[in-house]
C-alpha cells in the first residue's frame, strides 16, 4: 500500500515509534547507572562495563535472525508478544544478577526480547508501504522514537537517585507492558494468510539466497552495520567520556539530550524532504558530510587533549545530525526490493548489520579510555568504507540524477 500524505496515520506512526523505543529506554535509560551497577555487581573497570550496553545489540542481532521469519509465518502480532514476554523475563535476571557475567547473559537475553518488536515493526511498515513513502514513514517513526533517547537518560538519573538502579528496569517492565497492550488493542495484523511463509529448516537459507541476490540490500545492509559500529562506540562509552573524562557527572543526561535531539531534528527533516529528493540523494549527501566532519575533528586533535565540552558537542551535534539522513534511508533501500520476504529480510538485514557493529563498537570503544580522538578515527574509518561501498554499489541514476517519487 503506498497511501497518499493526506492519509498520514498519527496513531500508526506513535505506535511503531513506541515499539521501537523500548529499545532505547532499555539502552539509553541504563547509561547514567553504569558505574553504580557495576559497584553492585564488583565490577570497576569502565572498558568492561560498556559491555552492558553493547551485549543487548547482540541479542538483538541474533534474536531477530529468528523472530523475523516466525512473524512470516505465524503473523507480526503474535511474535510481538512473545518478545515482549522474553524482555520481561530477562529484566528480573538483571534485577538479580550477582555479577557482571550473570548481568551480560540477562542483558543479551533483553535484546533477543526487544529484537522481536524492533524487527516486527520494520515488517509492518513494509508490509504497508514501499519507496520513498516507505522511508518518510520511517523518518516520521524514528523521529518520535529519538524523543525517548532524549529523555531515557534524564529519567534514569532521577530514579538512580531516589530509589536506585533496579528500579530502572522495573520502570522499562511498566511501559514495556503498557506499549504491548496497546499494541494488543489498537493494530491490526499486516500479514495476509495468503502471504505467509511456513517456517521450515530451509528458511534461512533460502531467504539468504534470496537476499543476497540483491546487491543494493547487501550493500546498504553492511553500510548501516559501519555507521551503526560507529555510533554504537559512543553510545557505549558516553557515560566514561562526559563523565570520567570530562567531569560531568551532573550533565551528563542534558548533554546526551541535547544530541540525540541533533538526530531527531534531521530525521524529522529528512521526513519532509525524502520525498522531494529521494533517500539515495539525502543519504549520500549525509554520508559524504558525516565523513567530513570526522575527518576534520582527526585532523585538528591529532596527538591533542580532548577539546573543551562546547567543541566536542560540536562536533558531535554535526555528527551524529547526518545520521538523521542516514539509518531510515539506509534501512529502506536495503528493503525495497524484498518486500516479497520482509519477515525474514528485516531480520537479516539486522543480524548482519548488527552483528557487524558489535565488533567495531568493541574493538575501537577498547581505545577510548584516555581521550575522544579514538572515537572520530573509528567515525572516520566507518565512514569512508561506506562511502566507498555506496559509491560502488548504489544506484548512481537514483543518486545523482531527478528522483521521482
Amino acid at each position: 500500500m503506498n497511501r497518499p500524505n493526506s492519509e498520514l496515520n498519527f496513531e500508526f506512526v506513535a505506535l511503531m515509534a513506541s515499539l521501537m523505543s523500548i529499545v532505547a529506554l532499555a539502552i539509553d535509560a541504563l547509561l547514567p547507572a553504569i558505574s553504580e551497577i557495576g559497584i553492585s555487581i564488583n565490577s570497576f573497570d569502565p572498558t568492561e562495563n560498556q559491555l552492558l550496553i553493547i551485549m543487548i545489540f547482540l541479542g538483538l542481532g541474533v534474536g531477530q535472525l529468528f523472530l523475523g521469519p516466525l512473524s512470516d509465518n505465524f503473523g507480526r502480532k503474535p511474535i510481538v508478544y512473545i518478545g515482549f514476554a522474553i524482555f520481561a523475563v530477562a529484566s528480573l535476571i538483571c534485577i538479580l544478577a550477582p555479577n557482571l557475567e550473570v548481568m551480560l547473559i540477562g542483558r543479551i537475553l533483553q535484546g533477543i526480547g526487544l529484537s522481536a518488536p524492533r524487527t516486527v515493526t520494520i515488517s509492518i511498515i513494509r508490509d504497508m508501504y514501499k519507496g520513498n513513502y516507505m522511508a518518510r514513514i520511517m523518518s516520521f517513526v524514528t523521529a518520535f522514537f529519538i524523543l525517548v533517547p532524549v529523555v531515557a537518560p534524564a529519567i534514569g538519573k532521577l530514579i538512580l537517585d531516589t530509589i536506585g538502579w533496579k528500579a530502572i528496569f522495573y520502570m522499562q517492565l511498566f511501559f514495556g507492558l503498557l506499549i504491548a497492550i496497546w499494541f494488543w488493542k489498537r493494530q491490526p495484523e499486516t500479514l495476509k494468510a495468503a502471504n505467509r511463509i511456513r517456517f521450515t529448516s530451509h528458511v534461512f537459507t533460502d531467504g539468504l539466497k534470496e537476499f543476497i541476490r540483491y546487491r543494493e540490500t547487501l550493500a546498504f545492509t553492511m553500510i548501516s552495520g559501519l555507521i551503526t559500529g560507529a555510533f554504537l562506540v559512543y553510545l557505549s562509552a558516553s557515560q566514561h567520556v562526559f563523565e570520567d573524562q570530562y567531569g560531568l557527572k551532573d550533565t551528563f543526561p542534558y548533554i546526551f539530550a541535547g544530541l540525540a535531539i541533533s538526530i531527531g531534528l534531521s530525521t524529522f527533516l529528512n521526513g519532509t524532504l525524502v520525498m522531494r529528493f529521494g533517500m539515495r540523494k539525502l543519504s549520500f549527501m549525509a554520508l559524504a558530510a558525516f565523513c567530513a566532519i570526522a575527518l576534520l575533528y582527526v585532523l585538528l586533535f591529532w596527538n591533542s587533549k580532548n577539546p573543551s565540552v562546547i567543541v566536542l558537542v560540536g562536533f558531535l551535534s554535526a555528527q551524529f545530525f547526518c545520521l538523521g539522513f542516514m539509518w531510515g534511508n539506509f534501512r529502506s533501500i536495503a528493503m525495497e526490493p524484498i518486500g516479497h520476504i520482509a519477515g525474514i529480510g528485516a531480520a537479516i538485514n539486522g543480524f548482519v548489520s548488527t552483528i557487524l557493529s558489535i565488533p567495531i563498537a568493541t574493538y575501537i570503544g577498547s581505545f577510548v579510555q584516555d581521550s575522544v580522538w579514538p572515537l572520530f578515527a573509528g567515525l572516520s574509518v566507518c565512514g569512508v568504507l561506506s562511502l566507498v561501498i555506496f559509491l560502488m554499489f548504489g544506484n548512481r541514476m537514483a543518486m545523482f540524477g531527478n528522483v521521482g517519487v
